[in-house]
């Protein structure tokens, strides 16, 4: 059994999405019609920005084995590379403010990360999606307007009325030719309400298609897209979603695997409950007890393992496959124990996502994103 090079969230984020359209981050917030707020702070037990030793797990040595509790701490990996898309689209849209964009307007400026010619334009009224938006901005990188793309480096739809709604796409390549030249098909998307019909004081919608990549022989985790819901109510942020994950191998010769995943977190109590199932990426079925039961990280596991190792000591395979039980518990030290609740405070997590279910792995790994 052979380890897993788990995705390093560096890798993907900072290479790709950090680097996106961040004209001027620093400039203050002015008196303008742009959205104050475009996305779900999601509760850091449940995602975790850094993975140590290049995308391993702290602790783990070279030649060990690919255990569940892995599994678990990466998915807090994944879900934050669709947290970290939100914060780009703030990041940006507090970049522009020194536009004062107050109006409808047209202006041309000279990018200050890949010095390249863009054009923003602002327009009212208009129609995306069969929904009417108060305002719709576009950055276009001027000397590729003629690609496919049109060149589009951003689109932004928001309303400005009492409930806040708006959609961010970005390609990232065309914000900064210099940073994300590796990254050529990157795009993705943020859906973004305050309220709405959910019942959640905020919820946003994340998709991301076109990641590059890795060496599957360097790391055979990398993710290619990936398809997010988190929804923020009180303190409690519920979460659910799958990442695409083409070259993935456990154990035996299938390739190909979604992270199927539901979560819920709190941050104050800093403290999170997450199930995770492991469906083929061909898989056409989005039936809740097919990916988190049916392909649960133990099904799958012990499959795969029987399958490779048919004579191996069933009391082997239950000691490695120890810590795959659902649901996975984290507090900010983070993965806790699987199978196991902690006590009262994971318990009324875990029965919220009695109500969530993760997206169908086949339309995740084939997700496309695209300007208007």
């Amino acid at each position: 059994m052979k380890t897993a090079k788990i995705i390093s969230l560096g890798l993907i984020v900072g290479a790709v999405l950090l680097t996106s359209c961040q004209n001027n981050p620093e400039v203050a917030p002015q008196g303008d019609l742009l959205p104050k707020s475009f996305r779900v702070a999601i509760p850091a037990a449940i995602s975790n920005q850094t993975v140590a030793n290049g995308g391993r797990i702290a602790g783990r040595t070279k030649g060990d084995s690919l255990r569940g509790n892995d599994i678990y701490q990466n998915l807090n990996t994944f879900i934050a590379v669709g947290e970290m898309g939100s914060k780009i689209v703030e990041a940006f849209i507090d970049g522009i403010r020194k536009y004062h964009i107050d109006r409808v307007l047209s202006l041309t400026y000279v990018a200050a990360d890949d010095n390249r010619t863009k054009n923003l334009v602002v327009v009212s009224q208009v129609t995306f999606e069969g929904k009417t938006w108060d305002y719709q901005l576009t950055i276009v990188d001027v000397e590729s307007e003629g690609q496919p793309d049109g060149g589009k480096a951003l689109q932004l739809f928001w309303n400005t009325s009492s409930l806040v709604k708006g959609i961010a796409i970005i390609k990232p390549y065309n914000c900064d030719r210099v940073k994300n030249a590796n990254a050529t098909d990157a795009i993705f998307r943020i859906d973004y309400t305050e309220g709405g019909d959910l019942g959640y004081d905020a919820q946003m919608e994340v998709r991301i298609a076109g990641l590059p990549l890795e060496n599957p022989l360097a790391n055979p985790f990398s993710i290619s897209s990936l398809h997010m819901f988190a929804g923020k109510k009180g303190d409690v942020v519920d979460v659910y979603g799958n990442s695409n994950h083409p070259n993935a191998v456990f154990f035996s010769g299938d390739t190909g695997f979604n992270w199927a995943f539901v979560a819920a977190g709190s941050d104050p109590k800093n403290i999170g409950v997450a199930e995770v199932g492991l469906p083929p990426s061909n898989l056409d079925n989005a039936d809740r007890t097919v990916l988190l039961k049916e392909y649960s990280i133990k099904n799958v596991f012990t499959t795969k393992i029987q399958a490779t190792w048919p004579g191996l000591d069933p009391t082997l395979v239950a000691a490695y496959l120890a810590n795959t039980a659902a649901p996975g518990y984290f507090s900010k030290k983070g993965f806790l124990s699987g199978g196991v609740s902690p006590g009262a405070e994971w318990d009324a997590l875990a029965v919220r996502m009695d109500a969530l279910s993760p997206y169908n792995p086949l339309q995740t790994s084939n997700l496309t994103v695209t300007f208007k």
